[in-house]
């Protein structure tokens, strides 16, 4: 039986970040359901300069990821009779990549304004791994609300916010892009090899006072 991750991408900026998540879930062999929200397609050009639309999404979504697509299904965000919009509909889990202000609200307060808002409450209340990845800043008491309220709920949490000690001070965009990606590939337990994992040597070099 087929169950695939269920990727979801809001309009937050940082689609990006999606692009690296689903090229990773495809590298690992893993099926994908791919919901993107109506917002999500006017970031997608503006950051990308690709256009997806429901009617030709296979070639708009490979070009858009720049490579040939897996196991993926595309579901329309206005489908709310789409598979992932019930609770016995196969799946591992779901990711919410970049997640806007307005889709973390939506999902914590159970608006299910559209599929992909449906979908994450779905794994939240099937209590299926459910990871979150917002991307704003700075966030006002209302969104670290709503994030309270989506851990509460048993979702991961997981700001996009990249460590630099793999890369050090001349990381590319990319790098920092993969690192990100990479913990929420972590949160899932997907593997990968998007970036460097901290191994402890400057640890090692420190006194047990930890000083120099």
């Amino acid at each position: 039986m087929r169950e695939p991750w269920v990727v979801g991408v809001s309009g937050a900026s940082g689609t990006p970040y999606a692009r690296a998540v689903l090229s990773a879930l495809f590298d690992a062999g893993e099926s994908v359901d791919l919901v993107i929200s109506k917002a999500a397609r006017l970031t997608i050009l503006d950051e990308t300069g690709s256009t997806v639309r429901d009617a030709h999404w296979k070639d708009d979504v490979a070009a858009w990821l720049g490579r040939e697509l897996g196991d993926l299904t595309y579901w329309p965000a206005s489908d709310l009779a789409a598979g992932p919009s019930s609770g016995s509909y196969p799946a591992k889990g779901m990711i919410v990549v970049p997640a806007s202000t307005a889709a973390c609200a939506g999902i914590a307060i159970g608006l299910s304004k559209d599929l992909l808002q449906r979908a994450a409450e779905v794994n939240l209340k099937e209590r299926r791994r459910t990871v979150i990845v917002p991307r704003e800043t700075p966030v006002t008491r209302s969104h670290l609300e709503h994030l309270i309220a989506l851990h509460d709920a048993g979702a991961v949490v997981l700001p996009a916010s990249p460590g630099f000690y793999g890369a050090g001070a001349q990381a590319t965009a990319q790098q920092l892009v993969d690192f990100v990606a990479g913990k929420a590939l972590d949160a899932l337990d997907v593997p990968h090899t998007l970036l460097t994992r901290w191994k402890g040597e400057l640890n090692a070099q420190r006194s047990p006072l930890g000083g120099p």
